[in-house]
């Protein structure tokens, strides 16, 4: 087996469309497979349904496709045992489900942090930026937007490499293995 190239963790962090989903997948399909794919978002309507489909058509063969809409760790936890890497696509959609559910998001971004520590597998993770622009108006969109504030603080401290997309094209914001 060729050695991994990937650092234990990758977070890849952009806006709506900016080529975040696609760049996270040409990291992961670089390596040896079978490629594991932790899918967080559920299709509530056709148009996420669609979204859903187009994603799926991108990736072909060759994925091992794991739905955890609220139990992210879990899913980190049983697949990280083996080497092959693992694609998490995304923690909005995640932090979404656990904050309408209302359940408890200190103790899942902490279960988060301990299945991290545990597992073996290089991760790539993909969110969406959503604090660049105005305030939102409503309550429940600025707790979202703090909680994913916190949540990519969170993630991109523990992270080796951090790649911000903009219009397609990455930019590095942190890389631990080149200095």
């Amino acid at each position: 087996m060729a050695a991994m190239s990937l650092p234990p963790l990758t977070f890849v962090l952009g806006g709506a469309r900016s080529g975040k989903s696609r760049r996270a997948e040409e990291l992961v399909t670089a390596e040896p497979g079978p490629w594991r794919y932790v899918a967080t978002g559920q299709a509530f309507d056709a148009e996420m349904e669609e979204r859903i489909a187009l994603h799926k058509d991108r990736r072909g063969p060759g994925w091992l496709t794991r739905e955890a809409p609220l139990d992210l760790p879990g899913a980190l936890e049983d697949l990280g045992a083996e080497p092959q890497p693992i694609l998490v696509d995304c923690l909005t959609l995640w932090l979404t489900n656990l904050m309408l559910g209302e359940h408890d998001i200190g103790h899942a971004v902490q279960r988060l942090d301990h299945a991290l520590d545990r597992i073996r597998a290089p991760v790539v993770m993909v969110s969406n930026e959503v604090g660049l622009g105005i305030v939102p108006e409503n309550r429940l969109a600025r707790a979202f937007r703090d909680e994913a504030g916190r949540l990519h603080q969170r993630v991109a401290a523990r992270a080796d490499r951090v790649l911000f997309m903009v219009a397609g094209l990455p930019l590095t914001v942190k890389d631990v293995q080149a200095g």
